[in-house]
């Protein structure tokens, strides 16, 4: 997949900046898909020239132009081709499973601080994915928003984004307990393995 196509479905919601674009992927896409706000104003700059966006710019009193950028028919169209794609499996690359994988040749103490980090903030994403949804769904139950909503693309990445945040967390705090009772029964034994 293309940043491209990303801009595009995140533009299915409707006209937006550069920098609410930037926005929308903080908060919502980057639990799919993550790019710089430098690398969205330069897909958005050759998606207009492709004719997949059309922008426009709007003076405001106090403050610089902005451009508002939206679909196009073409978009549109990219977008359908794309959808009929085969999808690619996805695959995990983090650094931290490295470290993991390594730990019992390593120092686990800086592991386990870092293992305790991701779990904060999985847990700090679980939580903001729990109350986005909830604003979603408004007054709905979530069978009841899927069943009715308009759109529903946003709703179920973000499930799909909420279910990841929670497995990491869980993952991340037990690895962290398994490491800590390891440690534990290494240094009781007279064999400290890190300090």
């Amino acid at each position: 997949m293309a940043l491209r196509h990303a801009v595009l479905a995140a533009l299915l919601d409707g006209e937006s900046s550069g920098y609410q674009l930037a926005k929308s992927f903080d908060l919502g896409v980057a639990n799919f898909w993550h790019a710089l706000p430098q690398q969205l104003y330069l897909e958005l700059t050759k998606l207009e020239r492709a004719g997949l966006v059309e922008g426009r710019q709007v003076i405001q009193e106090s403050r610089p132009p902005k451009r508002l950028f939206t679909i196009t028919e073409e978009g549109l169209e990219e977008l359908a081709r794309f959808a009929e794609t085969a999808a690619k499996p996805s695959f995990i690359r983090d650094d931290l499973l490295v470290k993991v994988q390594a730990v019992d040749s390593a120092p686990m103490a800086p592991v386990i601080e870092q293992l305790d980090e991701r779990a904060a903030t999985a847990a700090a994403k679980t939580d903001f994915f729990e109350r986005f949804l909830r604003r979603l769904r408004g007054e709905l139950d979530e069978d009841a928003f899927l069943a009715t909503a308009d759109r529903v693309g946003p709703y179920l990445t973000c499930l799909r984004g909420l279910r990841f945040e929670q497995e990491t967390s869980e993952w991340c705090a037990r690895t962290a307990a398994v490491l800590r009772a390891r440690q534990s029964r290494q240094t009781q034994g007279g064999v400290p393995r890190d300090s």
